[in-house]
Order: structure tokens, then sequence, then C-alpha cells
């Protein structure tokens, strides 16, 4: 049978060159067999903590006895209200007290005579403007309003009662026309006197001027008239 085997790589005993192929054949086998797997594919170790966890079961049982325990605070006064009258018990005899009330009177103090002492320093300083020269002022302004008006100061106040009266004469119901009183009249006549004296000066008509010959004429025979005596 060793005559018939076909090594892969030259060899001089064929007989011996199967046994060696087989022998490493064999080894190759139990290696493979024998191999563990590099990728850990087994399951996670479970740990007792994180399935059962003591502190919440802990913490779930004190909240389970504080609400037993108010609920029976809260029967035994609804039991009490139920036996008795039902008064409410709500009086607080406890006078409240104010760890910084002293500091905050001192600062309040302060404040006070700071604002006193400003107060005097304002009262006491000299007035910057003085009243008088205002006024005084503004009379001189209304003097010029007064010149350079075209209608006197009476005018607004007087054709606002005319108006006036003229409304409540329609309002009334009667449809005649009220006739242009005095005052009207007066303030047309004002107007146009005004309009008058706002014509420019080259409009005005100026009187001709004598030539001087005949002034030097005149004054020539008022010599001559001193000179002899006529009164």
């Amino acid at each position: 049978m060793h005559r018939a085997y076909q090594p892969i790589t030259p060899a001089n005993n064929k007989l011996l060159k199967k046994r060696w192929d087989e022998k490493r054949f064999d080894n190759h086998l139990q290696k493979v067999q024998s191999a563990r797997p590099v990728i850990d594919d087994k399951p996670p170790k479970t740990y007792v903590h994180l399935h059962l966890k003591l502190k919440k079961m802990q913490m779930e049982e004190e909240r389970l006895t504080i609400i037993e325990r108010d609920n029976r605070i809260l029967l035994e006064k609804m039991c009490h209200i139920m036996l008795t009258r039902g008064n409410v018990d709500n009086k607080n005899f406890y006078d409240g007290k104010s760890l910084n009330r002293m500091a905050r009177q001192r600062e309040l103090l302060r404040v006070t005579h700071e604002n006193q002492a400003i107060m005097r320093r304002i009262l006491a300083k000299q007035a910057t403007y003085s009243h008088h020269q205002w006024e005084d002022e503004w009379a001189m302004n209304l003097m010029y309003l007064k010149n350079i008006a075209k209608y006197p100061q009476w005018y607004e106040h007087a054709y606002d009662q005319w108006n006036k009266r003229d409304n409540h004469d329609s309002r009334n119901g009667s449809h005649y026309e009220p006739k242009k009183s005095s005052m009207m009249a007066s303030l047309e006549k004002f107007s146009k006197k005004a309009e008058g004296n706002k014509k420019p000066n080259s409009e005005k008509k100026r009187a001709p001027r004598r030539s001087t010959k005949q002034s030097r004429d005149r004054q020539a025979k008022r010599g001559s008239a001193n000179g002899c005596g006529v009164s």
C-alpha cells in the first residue's frame, strides 16, 4: 500500500513519508478538536443584586410605612372630628422673630439720615434761575408778540364767542343770518389797516423834493425880509 501512496513533497522512502504524513494529520485533527474559540459566545454572568434590588425594596417598604402612618393619623383625626363638635384648632401663638431685624433697622436709620442731609442741602442751595427774571422776559415777549401780531389779543376770544352764539342760534332752529356786529366791522377795519402798514416802502408815495434853486431863493427872500424889519 505504501507503494501506491503519492506524497506531495518529494521523498526517497514512500513508507516513512506516509507514516509521517499520517502522524502529522492526526496531530492536526487533535489540535482542531481541542482548539478554543476566539470569540466568547457564552451567556453573560448573572448577578443577584441586579435582579433582586434590596435597596429599592427597602425604600418601597419605608414609603408604604409612611403612607400607613399618615393614613392612621388622618383616620384618628376624622374619628375625633366625628366624635366631637369638629372645631378647627389652627391657632398659632408663636411670635415670629427675625434674625436680621436689628441690621435692617440700622440700615433704615442710615438711609433716613442720608435722605434728610440731602434734603437740607437742596433747601439751603440758592436757585440758579430767577423766576422774576423769567416773568419779566415773558412780559417782554408778550409785548413783542402784541406788536407783531396781525390781530389784537382779544380777537380770538371775541371770534369764539360770536361762533358760539351763531351755533346756539342754529341749534335752536332760527334760520336768520346774523348781521355783522360792530365788533366784526372793527376787526375788518383793523385787519385792513394792518395790511396797509405791511406794504413795502417802494410802494409808498414819496413827496417830490424841491429843487435846490427854489430853496436858495426862498432863503434869500427870508433874509432880506428880516433885514428890513418886516414882521
